[in-house]
């Protein structure tokens, strides 16, 4: 989401019409994402062998490799398939003159998941099946990935639109890595007292992750058309922006905010009937628990918007690109938010006298 963010941005301020210049962007921020790509897989597998085997005591180093190949190629292949999507949303938006800021990151969001659980689920798949057939397979996977990684390095390092994302871009990565590494662990634990969680955790921090994204794309946009970071505008907020003008204001901005707030029950509404109408899930969808489950998505949004308006304008503020920061921090919040609500929401459901299987098995 952030290169959908970082070429949005780039589109409306014009410099994806010079073809020239349109190419320095893309072959850049490719090379980008796939470092980033190989580097976050390789350290998200490590972490997995942590929480996952070390507690246990035993460790397979056959599955450990597995683990290493299947995620480092996964992320470099699901970065190569949805920049280039995103490249193709963009350039199909700025020609139906469209502001890509509403429709790219969004897109980007809802393929992300999508892409990378097929990817991972087919790649695991073949790497698990040469066990005891072909143990060179995953190992020359993780060596040529890794191998491959100073050469990415080195085109976005010369590249003008990606040297100093190169320089600056990691630490908020790793850092949504962290906090959706902890909205996991509290997921873990949710779903072993209620089964039902499951179904609707991607859906709450899906909605809440497209919604915030766009929010951070458009205000990233409209910084960068009055100026560079590091000076503010004069009718930006300066600290934390007052709660009346940021959901209530006559500003554009606060129209955006209203406007995506709104999206937030009729799209849950339809996303909880196709759960049903499919019996997906272990929950039974009940009154009681649609106002439960939306009060706790639109609280999610509302917070996320809400951090999203501060950390825009402090991050511009502090000279950081937000195109490059905030997605990463807002969508790991989203996540971190979304499931710790939906917890309590299922928690909440159970103490007030919903005991049966349908939310806790």
């Amino acid at each position: 989401m952030t290169l959908a963010s970082r070429l949005s941005t780039q589109a409306n301020l014009g410099n994806l019409d010079s073809s020239k210049e349109r190419l320095k962007l893309i072959a850049g921020n490719l090379a980008l994402t796939q470092a980033q790509a190989i580097v976050v897989g390789f350290l998200a597998s490590l972490a997995a062998m942590v929480f996952g085997w070390i507690p246990e005591g035993k460790f397979n180093i056959h599955h450990g490799l597995l683990l290493c190949a299947s995620s480092m190629l996964t992320a470099s292949l699901a970065s190569l398939i949805l920049g280039s999507i995103m490249i193709a949303v963009i350039f199909a938006a700025r020609k139906c003159k469209i502001n890509p800021d509403n429709i790219a990151t969004p897109i980007a969001a809802s393929l992300g998941d999508l892409t990378t659980l097929a990817l991972l689920s087919g790649i695991s798949t073949v790497l698990y099946q040469a066990i005891g057939k072909q143990h060179w397979l995953a190992p020359c996977i993780i060596v040529l990935l890794l191998v491959l990684t100073p050469l990415w390095l080195v085109i976005s390092h010369k590249n003008q639109y990606t040297h100093e994302v190169l320089h600056t871009g990691w630490t908020p990565v790793i850092s949504a890595m962290v906090i959706s590494s902890v909205g996991g662990l509290i997921l873990d634990f949710a779903v072993a007292n209620y089964h039902g969680i499951a179904v609707f955790q991607p859906v709450i921090n899906g909605v809440g992750g497209n919604l915030v994204a766009v929010q951070a794309s458009r205000l990233s946009t409209s910084l960068h058309r009055v100026g560079k970071p590091g000076k503010l505008p004069d009718s930006a907020p300066r600290g934390c922006a007052n709660p009346c003008t940021a959901y209530f204001g006559k500003g554009i901005h606060a129209r955006t905010t209203r406007v995506l707030l709104g999206m937030v029950v009729p799209g849950h509404l339809i996303f909880m009937y196709t759960i049903s109408y499919m019996q997906a899930g272990h929950t039974a969808i009940t009154v009681r628990f649609a106002v439960f489950y939306l009060l706790a998505a639109v609280l999610q949004v509302t917070i996320l918007l809400y951090i999203c308006i501060w950390m825009v304008h402090h991050m511009w503020k502090v000279g950081d690109d937000p195109d490059n920061f905030s997605i990463p921090y807002l969508t790991a919040l989203g996540d971190l938010l979304g499931t710790g609500l939906l917890a309590i929401t299922f928690h909440i459901l159970y103490l007030i006298g919903d005991k049966d299987a349908d939310v806790s098995d």
